[in-house]
């Protein structure tokens, strides 16, 4: 069923419909903007996202037609400089605005069920920068994943930047929000999930250590600071990404994709 247009303002929500803010998520980010070509079309054509309202430029309307029309959505027309106003002069929306609710969470079983099938988890310890989790949540898309955990708090919003360095992938990757990571890891071993921590000075090769057919869940640390110790004591083993080049490390979202990569190649082989 098509969404009718609707304006920003207090609305009755059914209470088990979405998920609770997140206590790093402000007030009113609870109605959350997505702007960015590819990031506004994924959200229109995910029949799981509801569309508050939209605003775009004649421009972005036309190549996003269909999927407007799909929504029973007419956007408010702006300028290219009425969007600089709106989310910030440095922001590059691509002339399209969405107003949205926060996608529901998925439980830490849903995640450990499709896993299950086959299909791995990406964790992330405290990784903070927006374009970094985008682009690991692009990536996630990519190659399958179950799922995305993250902490709670110490993680970048889902919306905006995140949405956009996606491209579509929030829209796609389930996204769990852990209160304690360590406790979240412990529970995935216990759903027969195999935690693997990614460490630029562990002994062990991550292609070396992925297994055949066990679900696998790949842990990684922010840039700089690597996985918190407790993070790492709880994963059932540490690797590293093997590299032979001047540089011995990788930006999380590379070693991300990397690490899916391998997982999918072993999985196929």
């Amino acid at each position: 069923m098509a969404d009718k247009r609707a304006r920003p303002g207090p609305r009755n929500k059914p209470p088990h419909s979405y998920r609770s803010p997140s206590p790093y998520e402000k007030a009113e980010e609870t109605e959350i903007r997505i702007f960015g070509m590819h990031a506004v079309e994924a959200a229109l054509n995910n029949p799981a996202r509801k569309i508050l309202s939209a605003t775009m430029t004649p421009n972005a309307a036309r190549k996003l037609e269909e999927p407007l029309r799909q929504r029973g959505l007419e956007p408010a027309e702006a300028s290219p400089r009425d969007l600089d106003r709106l989310l910030g002069s440095d922001t590059v929306h691509q002339g399209a605005l969405v107003v949205c609710e926060p996608l529901s969470e998925p439980s830490l079983a849903d995640l450990a069920a499709a896993a299950n099938e086959g299909r791995p988890i990406i964790v992330l310890d405290q990784v903070t920068d927006p374009h970094n989790v985008g682009a690991i949540l692009r990536s996630a898309a990519v190659f399958g994943c179950a799922g995305l955990v993250m902490t709670r708090r110490h993680s970048p919003p889902l919306n905006g930047v995140l949405a956009k360095s996606a491209s579509g992938g929030l829209e796609h990757v389930p996204i769990h929000l852990a209160t304690n990571l360590s406790r979240a890891i412990a529970d995935l071993k216990d759903a027969g999930i195999l935690t693997i921590g990614l460490e630029g000075t562990a002994t062990e090769a991550l292609h070396e250590a992925l297994p055949d057919n066990t679900p696998v869940a790949v842990v990684l640390g922010a840039e700089g600071k690597g996985l918190r110790q407790l993070t790492a004591e709880t994963c059932d083993r540490l690797c590293r990404i093997e590299t032979t080049g001047a540089l011995a490390s990788l930006n999380v979202s590379n070693a991300a994709a990397i690490a899916l990569h391998l997982i999918a190649m072993r999985r196929k082989n």
